[in-house]
């Protein structure tokens, strides 16, 4: 999985510890599989850790919690994440500019095709 699909992953992780995969899934809009191949991947690498439910009937019930080296993770990923899309911001913004001036060349040049046409009759 990419970083983006990590940090998304981490950020529910962060808000709602409690949310069973399936939960996670759907909120993260993922496959089932990829939420448990990730959540083994974040719990081997030390970022996640599971914990059951003391109080919980549902034996199979875990809370998944970042750990203090999840968080650094997190905030490192977020950052970069952060100055990528700052990035691709103004790129974006330069684009919209080409794309303005460029629709203000057509319009001038539809203009002068126009008064070029009225004058010929």
């Amino acid at each position: 999985m990419g970083e983006q699909e990590h940090l998304n992953l981490m950020r529910l992780l962060e808000q709602h510890p409690e949310l069973s995969q399936r939960d996670l899934a759907r909120a993260a809009g993922i496959s089932l599989g990829k939420v448990n191949y990730c959540l083994k991947a974040l719990v081997e690498k030390g970022w996640v850790k599971t914990q059951n439910f003391r109080q919980s009937n549902n034996k199979l019930a875990y809370a998944y919690i970042l750990t203090p080296a999840g968080i650094k993770r997190k905030a490192e990923i977020t950052v970069k994440f952060l100055q990528r899309k700052q990035r691709e911001y103004k790129e974006l913004e330069k684009e919209i500019e080409r794309l303005r001036s460029e629709v203000e060349d057509m319009r001038g040049a539809a203009q002068d095709e126009r008064r070029k046409m009225k004058d010929e009759r």
